[in-house]
């Protein structure tokens, strides 16, 4: 098996201590404010981050412990297979969060959308872009469990 050896960008400030603060389940809404502090030697490669309305953030379940591959989501009551839910107990564990950009200082990003633990690694920044048209978007399972739950 092939391994591969990171070393974060970054590093996120949250209002997020425990993950029973972040919010979770149908309907959970990311609107807490944070910064992503990254590393001064990085800082050209911010240049012209600022033309961009959402980031997508890379990031490492640094406090997670073990793997599941299958679980119980916070948003269903049946089991699902980890690569089809957001859990953070993966064989990588890698996470990924959509935030707003609110503005730059140096190499300090102010953004919207905080779904991370204070003090998380940050492993990549890219810009949001999405080509999926939101008529043929499905959400599998979660759609079902919403309607059970409306239901």
């Amino acid at each position: 098996m092939t391994t591969f050896t990171f070393t974060p960008i970054a590093f996120v400030r949250t209002p997020y201590a425990d993950t029973a603060q972040v919010p979770k389940g149908c309907g959970a809404q990311h609107e807490a404010e944070g910064v992503i502090e990254v590393e001064r030697a990085l800082e050209a490669g911010l240049g012209d981050i600022e033309g961009f309305s959402h980031l997508f953030v890379i990031w490492v379940f640094d406090r997670s412990p073990g793997v599941e591959l299958f679980g119980i989501a916070p948003t269903d009551d049946r089991p699902h297979g980890v690569f089809a839910t957001r859990s953070p107990k993966r064989p990588n564990p890698i996470g990924l969060t959509v935030v707003e950009l609110l503005g730059r200082e140096g190499c300090r990003l102010r953004v919207r959308g905080v779904d991370m633990l204070d003090g998380t690694p940050v492993l990549d920044l890219k810009p949001y872009l999405s080509s999926v048209d939101p008529q043929k978007l499905r959400r599998g399972w979660l759609a079902e469990a919403e309607a059970r739950r409306r239901g």
